[in-house]
Formats: structure tokens, sequence, C-alpha cells
């Protein structure tokens, strides 16, 4: 698959990143795969929760970090939303006891340390690096298939 040219936000503020959040639950579909990167408190998980509560249409939903469960799952009228944190996996192929390739198959999945699935992570999904700027502004880089493109188009925060 060709990579594609996909854009870079700034995101000033925790409501920033709620909006980003909003803005991805509206683009994903059943299949697709977010992959969240970035070091520790670069916001993965306060961006999942803000995707998943737009999902959810359900502002005040509980969506707990799956740190040490690894795995929250989250039915939207939409799809199956696979929120994994794979931080403490210690092999990619643990993540088949999970259920990741059934959330592949059929539901969103939003993946928190996607490195940590080496070859299991599909090529088709779409990058999202976090990171933490001067005066605590955060970046987000996405990155991946040409065919995100389309969908990515006018995202802003």
């Amino acid at each position: 698959m060709t990579d594609a040219v996909l854009p870079s936000l700034t995101l000033s503020d925790e409501a920033s990143t709620v909006r980003l959040g909003h803005a991805l639950a509206a683009i994903l579909r059943p299949g697709d795969v977010l992959a969240l990167e970035g070091d520790l408190g670069a916001g993965k998980t306060a961006l999942s929760r803000a995707l998943i509560r737009a999902a959810l249409d359900s502002p005040d939903e509980d969506v707990p970090s799956p740190t040490f469960t690894l795995l929250q799952v989250y039915n939207a009228p939409q799809a199956s939303y696979w929120h994994f944190d794979l931080y403490r996996l210690e092999q990619a192929d643990d993540a088949l006891e999970l259920g990741i390739e059934d959330a592949f198959a059929g539901g969103i999945s939003v993946i928190e340390w996607p490195d940590k699935l080496g070859h299991w992570l599909p090529r088709h999904a779409l990058r999202l690096a976090l990171s933490i700027g001067d005066g605590g502004q955060r970046h987000a880089h996405f990155s991946g298939p040409v065919m995100w493109a389309p969908r990515l188009a006018g995202l802003s925060t």
C-alpha cells in the first residue's frame, strides 16, 4: 500500500484533543484500525476516551484505560469499538488471545502502543503519533495508506 501525505495538527488544549476524538469517531468505519503512538502522557488515552464517548453519543460514559485489562469493548450503534492498550503485552502473538482478529474483521480498533503487535498490525491502519511540544502543546501527526486521505481531508480541532 502506498503511504499518503496526511495532516498534522496542533492540539492547544484538552478541548482540542476531545474535538479530534469526536472528528475521528465521525469518520471511522467497521474494519478500521487507529494505531495511537506516543510517549506516556502524550494523550493517547484521553483521545481514545473522547473518541469512544462520541461514538456512543454519551459524554459521561465511563471509559477506563485498559492498561491492566488490555482491552475494553464498547457497542456503539454503528459498530463495536475495541480499545486496546498493549503497553503490557509481552509478545505480539499474545494479542490473538484478546480476540484482535475479530476486532480487525468487523469492529473499529483503537490501539494504544500498536508497535507491540509487530506483524499483526494491519497495513491499512491509520497511525496517529501524539507528541508534547514546547509549552505543553500536543501535536498529532497522521500517517498511513492513501485510502485515508479523503476521510481526513478538512480534519481540524
